[in-house]
């Protein structure tokens, strides 16, 4: 099987029906195939170790669900246990560097937390603070979803710094980064109840209500 952009994509068109798969979700300009998200990442786990060079080529195509299958290929690579650690971060700088073909939160969503948030785990993450800085809320929204790779399992000083970047995004008039705050400091909430608590205490009314209600989801005698 040869593991290159073009095979996946056609791939994808041998099985694409956009009458039965409009992807209503997706909200960018690029053309929609129409292919199940299912059987989206049932194709592009084939193609897991596929060089990088032809993930960018994904990258490359103005399709939604190319561009959407390469970040799963990325994903599906920083999960095995046999990648480097030079694997990893080359993963990591290929997401941040072609974050400009990200036009879906779902892409974020799929790829930030191992590809970015992992590899960040025991290192800097002040990458995270000057994406939170951003114009586009998308790399806003990689800041604030990227860090779920510190709840599970709980890694305090992640987690603190999950708590610093909600600070800084709570009150983001874009939904698309607001509501992942919320779900960011459930998890976090899962994994350490005593520093959201004290976290939400502290912000007091700051904190706008649907935040405040996502947040205190998973904390005891909330």
């Amino acid at each position: 099987m040869e593991l290159t952009a073009a095979a996946l994509v056609a791939d994808l068109r041998a099985v694409a029906d956009p009458v039965a798969q409009p992807n209503h979700h997706y909200g960018g300009d690029g053309e929609v195939l129409g292919v199940r998200m299912g059987t989206l990442f049932d194709i592009a786990k084939r193609y897991t170790t596929m060089p990088l060079a032809e993930v960018h080529r994904l990258l490359d195509e103005p399709a939604y669900e190319p561009r959407m299958a390469a970040f799963c290929v990325l994903d599906f690579f920083v999960r095995r246990r046999s990648a480097t650690d030079g694997e990893r971060a080359a993963r990591y700088r290929l997401y941040l560097d072609r974050h400009d073909r990200i036009d879906s939160w779902g892409m974020v969503d799929r790829a930030a937390p191992r590809v970015v948030g992992g590899y960040l785990r025991d290192r800097s993450r002040e990458p995270l603070f000057d994406l939170a800085r951003s114009a586009d809320p998308l790399r806003r929204r990689t800041a604030m979803t990227a860090p779920l790779a510190y709840t599970r399992p709980p890694h305090p000083a992640g987690i603190a710094d999950l708590l610093r970047l909600a600070e800084l995004l709570a009150g983001d008039p874009d939904p698309v980064v607001r509501n992942p705050v919320g779900i960011a400091l459930r998890h976090a909430g899962g994994a350490d109840p005593e520093a959201v608590r004290a976290f939400l205490d502290r912000l007091g009314d700051r904190l706008p209500a649907p935040v405040r209600r996502m947040a205190g989801d998973k904390l005891p005698g909330t």
